[in-house]
């Protein structure tokens, strides 16, 4: 228990906080194990089943692009108006607004700028994740605002989170732009190679290695107990989609490299 408050801040005086970053987890878990069951969220790849069939989604479905669009720009709408609405000098609470500001505005670009669609999205799966990224940045902000005078854990990692932030921010760009390239190969149609270049050529998922780095690194800025709590909760999730992506390109390519691994290379 010292051990752990070295490194975080002590748990805020907020039951809305401490219900939600055990239920939070506890949602992403399940929604992981899912898709390692073959129940997955509806979007990319994994938009439709594999049955020749046309699949009918419950709700609907609309553009992937539309989708996609709509599960980035609340939680940046909401990290943008943080500088307005919970003003403040304190470094560490200025780094993880510009953080999640950065992050969920690259992802707006890469859906304007660098992604190339051909599919639909799940209008009950867009929900979820769109529900997801809002209500963990607005928490993660209001997490915050109770470490506002408080003393700093012994341990203050903010500098080796601004660190950790740029690398996964980078290296999650860099794969995404690798994937897009695929699509330039063939015209822009909706035709699924197996990628290569950078950490494509050891794992599947690399983008989700990066990414996840990024949901950790807003956790050792912020140093509070709800961010862990999501860091958590994205890694159990990618970690069970890195594993239905494999499967699925297993599935689909002979030729598939058995030594590529899922998200962590030569281990998974």
């Amino acid at each position: 228990m010292d051990m752990a408050t070295s490194f975080v801040y002590p748990p805020p005086p907020s039951m809305l906080l401490n219900t939600m970053s055990v239920i939070g987890l506890a949602a992403l878990a399940q929604i992981a194990w899912s898709e390692v069951r073959g129940n997955h969220l509806k979007y990319s790849k994994f938009a439709s089943s594999s049955s020749p069939q046309p699949q009918k989604h419950r709700f609907g479905s609309f553009s992937s692009r539309i989708g996609m669009l709509l599960l980035y720009t609340p939680a940046f709408l909401a990290a943008a108006a943080s500088f307005f609405l919970l003003p403040s000098n304190d470094l560490r609470f200025l780094l993880l607004k510009s953080a999640l500001a950065i992050h969920f505005f690259k992802r707006i670009f890469e859906v304007l700028c660098i992604h190339k669609y051909s599919g639909e999205m799940a209008i009950d799966s867009a929900f979820i994740i769109t529900s997801s990224y809002f209500s963990s940045t607005v928490l993660m902000l209001y997490s915050q605002t109770f470490t506002l005078g408080l003393t700093e854990p012994p341990f203050d990692t903010k500098l080796i989170g601004i660190v950790m932030f740029v690398v996964g921010i980078v290296g999650n760009l860099y794969h995404h732009v690798l994937l897009a390239k695929l699509r330039d190969e063939e015209g822009g149609k909706k035709v699924y190679k197996i990628p290569k270049g950078g950490l494509f050529n050891t794992i599947i998922c690399p983008h989700y290695l990066f990414e996840i780095i990024v949901f950790w690194s807003f956790f050792v800025i912020s140093q509070s107990i709800y961010s862990f709590s999501f860091a958590m909760g994205t890694t159990f999730y990618l970690v069970g989609r890195s594993y239905a992506t494999r499967r699925w390109y297993l599935s689909k390519f002979d030729d598939f490299p058995k030594h590529i691994k899922a998200l962590i290379p030569f281990v998974f």
